[in-house]
């Protein structure tokens, strides 16, 4: 099977990784929850277009590469939700005067634009529509890359009882690989869809899912974690029976 990393890797670089031992499939869990990262406006836009027109409303945008994740995150939350498996959502979590994005505001140029630019009447955190939370779901705000970082993503996983997770969303070499390496150590098995994540460098993309995959997680087709979804028994999990808030 190719992979999107393969064009970027060199001969001796596949030598290593296979004296190494890298690259051995941890496989799927018993108890999954589904994490989709930080899938909102701020990193997909309001429309499908090529990324360098996104990014002059949207600076975290990423194009059309976000556009073309979303049926596949679609795909993936639908059959967790037909088994009562968990889904679980990260968005950011700032203030309105955006004070509280500390140390991003020492590597992020254009960092207060998403508090003041001019663009349609949305915020930019909220969760993209076509994927937004069902009353069973779960939303964890955060403010920096992972989502366990200062949140509680992980008392929710231990009341759910949950062993592994599949991740998906963006970005790739940024919230999305903080996230994977956390759960990593803190012995979750990980489920990277391949094709449910993106970011706005094609290398960083391609790159981080190889580092990824020889690692931290299993990098896999998202089909792959559907047929894995669609097989398990329903009625593992005591879900929220609720809206998510207000």
């Amino acid at each position: 099977m190719s992979r999107v990393w393969d064009s970027f890797l060199t001969d001796k670089d596949r030598e290593v990784f296979e004296a190494a031992g890298y690259r051995q499939k941890m496989g799927f869990g018993e108890r999954p929850a589904l994490l989709v990262i930080d899938v909102t406006y701020d990193f997909c836009g309001d429309r499908r277009e090529p990324i360098l027109d996104a990014i002059r409303r949207w600076p975290n945008a990423c194009g059309e590469q976000a556009w073309d994740a979303l049926p596949r995150i679609r795909s993936m939350i639908d059959a967790a939700r037909a088994k009562g498996v968990p889904v679980i959502y990260t968005a950011g979590g700032y203030r309105t005067d955006g004070w509280d994005f500390g140390s991003w505001k020492w590597k992020v140029g254009r960092l207060d634009e998403s508090q003041t630019a001019e663009r349609p009447n949305l915020d930019g955190s909220e969760i993209m529509p076509d994927i937004a939370p069902g009353p069973h779901d779960i939303v964890v705000k955060k403010l920096k890359p992972s989502g366990f970082h200062g949140t509680p993503l992980t008392g929710h996983l231990t009341l759910l009882g949950v062993d592994s997770l599949l991740v998906c969303g963006v970005s790739t070499s940024g919230c999305v690989r903080a996230t994977v390496i956390d759960a990593f150590s803190g012995n979750y098995r990980v489920a990277v869809a391949e094709d449910g994540c993106f970011d706005r460098s094609e290398t960083s993309h391609a790159i981080n899912l190889m580092d990824m995959d020889a690692k931290y997680a299993d990098v896999v087709p998202s089909e792959e974690i559907i047929r894995y979804l669609t097989s398990l028994p329903a009625g593992l999990f005591d879900l929220p029976s609720g809206p998510t808030g207000p």
